[in-house]
């Protein structure tokens, strides 16, 4: 599940480059046994299975051995009652020299792993998958969109929604009409500054209409003043 989008599109290039590193360890080369059991029933009952603690300690400890000269930096557990990533978060983790993401499965893990070992817990959000694979494909994605030199133009992600607190823009492109929908005049128009204050506009409307949560009181308040009930081109 892991290996072929790592290896594909921005990712793939980011290592390439050797902007980005990832490894994927499966925690069965830690277990023990003939079935190389990595999950048990929990103590005191209840459905579902919990991942062991024995596995993961020991992944964790190989790991951390391969390099000994580099600390790691974070142990991230993705977990549907972590914190909720935002792009503040990914700022934070793409700050940081080495860190270890633990997919959760099954029913979660062994607390033990989480008192001992986890520094940090991330949600994507309030639902829950069959695994953390995914959600651990979304951190390394959007940590990687934000590193220097993985995007061809480094101007692309700092236009993304949620960069500065909005979301984006609309967008448009080739051809300028079609089919009786126009792109915009001020988007023809080459006069940059009438460029960058429409697509401001258009993203504290959006932002108004679809993320109210993500204005401050001072955007809130020219968001009032430029029209309530506005509702942005799209």
């Amino acid at each position: 599940m892991l290996s072929s989008p790592l290896e594909q599109s921005i990712l793939g290039r980011a290592r390439e480059k050797g902007i980005l590193t990832v490894e994927v360890h499966d925690l069965r080369d830690w277990a023990v046994g003939r079935h190389r059991q990595i999950d048990d029933y929990p103590f005191g009952g209840g459905a579902g299975m919990v991942l062991k603690p024995e596995p993961i300690f020991e992944c964790y400890e190989a790991v951390r051995s391969m390099e000994p000269s580099r600390p790691i930096d974070e142990f991230i557990y993705m977990t549907p009652d972590g914190a909720v990533l935002d792009q503040g978060m990914v700022h934070r983790v793409s700050m940081l020299g080495r860190i270890v993401v633990l997919a959760g499965h099954y029913k979660g893990v062994d607390q033990r792993v989480r008192d001992e070992l986890v520094t940090r817990e991330i949600s994507i959000g309030d639902y829950v998958l069959s695994g953390g694979e995914l959600p651990a494909l979304v951190l390394v994605d959007a940590v990687a969109r934000v590193l220097p030199g993985v995007l061809g133009d480094a101007s692309s992600a700092l236009t993304d929604s949620f960069q500065d607190g909005l979301l984006d823009a609309p967008s448009f492109t080739r051809p300028a009409e079609y089919r009786g929908l126009d792109v915009p005049e001020v988007l023809r128009s080459g006069d940059h500054a009438r460029i960058d204050a429409w697509r401001d506009e258009q993203r504290i409307a959006k932002t108004k209409s679809r993320r109210p949560d993500l204005l401050d009181d001072d955007r809130a308040a020219a968001s009032r003043s430029a029209g309530d009930g506005d509702e942005p081109t799209d």
